[in-house]
């Protein structure tokens, strides 16, 4: 068994001011990709030319009627891993030493997007204590799960080249395909396609402003939807005053469990968002990417509370974003901006 290392932290204290705005440190926070200036990625360690491919299971789907189906969450486990070791062998990579290295370790990066919409539709509001032991179940059954699934194919396909040399082999595992399992992704892109909420974020708003390739595009949550409908508080002028808002907090024609279960992004307290993202990172292998919504009134001292919060709960990485930062907004509130594209029952102007 290798030789391990450990250094204890006995004490944090000030010592200088680190800028820590987006892609404000070369080299550290964004780098030159062949002529690209792009940033690291939250949710992915890597070892030098090392990749990993990485899925992530629509968890609006795993819930029914009030409950969650254990044994679909499963399945489709199975079915993902067994899916994303497929990919590292039917890839094609740029160059061969990025082919050799990831061969050896076949890393993979199972995780969730959707979240948010689970807990709806379990009646369960993103800021309580029944949210974080709903994120502790559902990402500890995926990891249990996502091993099985590894080791079945390791026994079937043999382990991944570099096991002896990984904590499996060291912890007594006889078998395993894949170096890691699970991370969590921010599913930005992923999710407008499967129409759910992003990776583990609550909802940004009940309706906001997407703005995509210069158009700016109407986003009504269609759970929200569904429920003013069903409880017969729909109609089309409240929807165009929750699109000029965002948020549903201070209409008074929404019962009081709506706006406790349709909470949104920045009604949240950030350190909650905090122990959301720590609980799920409790059983993921790879790290979690998750953004800590701030207001623009935030101030350097909220930002320090969020990241000693985030060491003390053993996040492995951490995100914030203050509303209003930049000129331009990937995910605004609507108010007066006028829509364009798809826009289901709201009045859209050109």
């Amino acid at each position: 068994k290798p030789p391990r290392a450990f250094a204890t932290v006995k004490d944090i204290i000030p010592d200088t001011t680190e800028t820590v705005y987006d892609i404000q440190v070369p080299g550290i926070n964004a780098f030159d990709a062949n002529g690209f200036y792009v940033h690291n990625c939250g949710e992915q360690p890597l070892l030098p030319y090392e990749s990993c491919n990485l899925g992530s299971i629509n968890l609006k789907l795993m819930a029914k009627n009030g409950k969650i189906d254990w044994e679909k969450l499963s399945r489709t486990v199975k079915i993902a891993v067994h899916f994303l070791d497929n990919v590292i062998d039917v890839n094609t990579y740029p160059i061969k030493k990025i082919e050799k290295t990831t061969k050896r370790t076949r890393k993979i990066g199972l995780g969730v997007m959707g979240f948010a919409d689970m807990l709806i539709k379990l009646g369960i509001p993103y800021n309580s204590k029944s949210a974080l032991q709903v994120a502790d179940k559902i990402m500890s059954h995926i990891k249990v799960e996502a091993q099985k699934a590894s080791m079945e194919l390791a026994i079937e396909r043999g382990s991944f080249p570099a096991f002896k040399d990984s904590r499996w082999y060291h912890e007594g595992f006889e078998y395993m395909r894949n170096a890691t399992l699970t991370t969590i992704a921010p599913t930005g892109s992923l999710s407008i396609i499967a129409g759910v909420t992003s990776s583990i974020e609550p909802i940004f708003a009940v309706s906001f402003i997407r703005e995509i390739i210069n158009r700016k595009l109407v986003d009504v949550n269609p759970l929200f939807e569904a429920e003013a409908k069903k409880r017969g508080f729909y109609d089309r002028e409240l929807m165009e005053k929750i699109a000029r808002e965002g948020s549903i907090k201070r209409i008074k024609d929404i019962p009081a469990d709506i706006k406790r279960l349709f909470i949104t992004a920045h009604e949240i307290d950030p350190i909650f968002h905090v122990k959301i993202q720590a609980t799920f990172q409790r059983h993921v292998d790879n790290a979690v990417s998750k953004t800590v919504n701030l207001p623009p009134s935030a101030k350097p001292k909220d930002v320090e509370k969020i990241f000693k919060a985030a060491y003390k709960l053993g996040c492995k990485g951490i995100t914030v974003y203050r509303y209003g930062s930049k000129k331009r907004e990937v995910l605004k509130f609507p108010e007066s901006i006028e829509y364009a594209g798809t826009c289901r029952d709201m009045t859209c102007p050109n």
